[in-house]
């Protein structure tokens, strides 16, 4: 099986952004021809599946790229290429749910548009949740509702498409096969 390497020839920084960089990429192909990539450097994100009694904590919030608001399970970015996805997990969870777990469990790690992304998110299961008296607060542009859902209805909203998030699907899923 091939790996089909595509080599970098040349690349430069043509944004910096507060949450990601772009870059333009001169590749060689394969086939010897020569190619464009934009690629998004994002320094990775973190997700939470948090359950207690047959419920699932998720968040509800407006997203703006899709001009739409989402259910989703609590997640966020890492705030540099070297800190611990665990630690940033267990900010997110306390910042955005008021809650912090007794256990964790790392499930797996996944790359969310490899295409022209770096992205990759690392999805934690935390239980044994504990509510916070005085918890971190949200980042300042931030805005959700914290919402329990059984289970159950939220598998059924994966199914009828009200839960449209990749990550929160991929989390309901894992939660289903378990």
């Amino acid at each position: 099986m091939n790996d089909y390497i595509e080599t970098t020839l040349q690349s430069k920084n043509v944004y910096h952004g507060a949450i990601f960089d772009v870059e333009s990429h001169d590749v060689r192909l394969p086939n010897g021809n020569i190619s464009k990539r934009d690629i998004i450097k994002h320094h990775g994100a973190v997700c939470i599946l948090a359950t207690k009694d047959n419920k699932v904590l998720l968040v509800r919030q407006y997203r703006k790229a899709i001009e739409q608001s989402l259910f989703e399970v609590p997640a966020g970015k890492l705030d540099s290429p070297k800190e611990e996805p665990l630690s940033a997990a267990k900010r997110e969870l306390e910042e955005e749910t008021n809650y912090q777990a007794r256990h964790w469990k790392e499930v797996y790690t996944f790359v969310v548009s490899p295409g022209y992304c770096t992205e990759k998110i690392t999805l934690f299961e935390a239980t044994e949740l504990i509510e916070v008296e005085n918890p971190l607060s949200l980042d300042e542009d931030e805005f959700l509702d914290i919402v329990w859902i059984e289970i159950s209805k939220a598998l059924e909203m994966v199914e009828d498409g009200t839960i449209i998030d990749a990550k929160t699907i991929m989390a309901l899923q894992y939660l289903a096969l378990q």
